[in-house]
């Protein structure tokens, strides 16, 4: 396996407050790497940083050998990264074919319609209700459709934050299948993710958080059996 995103001494910083204190990762090729921690760590803010939306005030951000912590969003996009933002952040008044199609607009090709129906293969209520507006969709469909439009860009490495936020354990479940078989289909994936315990067993790297920074490091399976990890995010005693 070849890295595919480098972050090096990440700071990010709201006016005074530091919510990002010079951590460090890798992201290699095909991984499914999961970032964990309490609300306030900082793990949305770091996906935030890595696709362009914020900038960092220190450190270095690569992707697949290039420096692109100071290129705009949608240039990151093009290059291979996308992002499927904290909650899914779809357009309610537009049907669930517009929204996907938005995903591809950096595109020039003539493989987008087929890239579609992948979408409507990996989830078919997307294709039964393409044409229904997709704020009449439950929190499960609006997050398939948000994972949808996002793989609508064809990236090399998808971000996600928080997919199962506010899901049933069925529709849950199947957001994390779906991850499992995104990355069988050499999609490498950074994950964000409240359920510690359903990363953790997706991953096969793991990185705790707190306040801005990662204090613990290791394989799922590592973390998932590490005492001080089950203490503290997984309930148990």
């Amino acid at each position: 396996m070849s890295s595919m995103l480098e972050i090096k001494d990440l700071e990010v910083s709201y006016g005074k407050i530091v919510a990002v204190k010079g951590i460090s990762f890798s992201v290699d090729e095909g991984e499914v790497v999961t970032l964990i921690g309490t609300n306030g760590a900082g793990k949305t803010t770091t996906l935030r940083t890595i696709s362009g939306l914020l900038r960092p005030s220190g450190g270095e951000i690569t992707f697949q050998g290039k420096r692109i912590d100071s290129m705009p969003a949608h240039e990151i996009v093009t290059m291979g990264l996308a992002h499927s933002p904290e909650g899914r952040r779809i357009f309610p008044k537009m049907t669930v074919e517009e929204n996907l199609r938005l995903g591809a607009f950096g595109r020039r090709d003539k493989e987008i319609t087929k890239d579609i129906h992948a979408a409507y293969e990996l989830f078919p209520i997307l294709g039964e209700r393409s044409n229904q507006p997709a704020g009449t969709f439950s929190g499960g469909e609006q997050q398939m459709l948000a994972m949808g439009r996002a793989m609508l860009s064809r990236p090399k490495l998808l971000m996600l934050d928080e997919p199962s936020m506010g899901l049933s354990p069925i529709m849950m479940k199947k957001i994390m299948s779906t991850v499992k078989t995104l990355q069988s289909q050499g999609t490498t994936i950074l994950l964000v993710e409240q359920n510690a315990r359903a990363a953790l067993r997706l991953a096969t790297t793991g990185y705790v958080l707190e306040v801005g920074k990662i204090v613990t490091q290791g394989t799922g399976h590592e973390l998932l059996h590490s005492d001080e990890v089950r203490k503290a995010y997984l309930g148990e005693d």
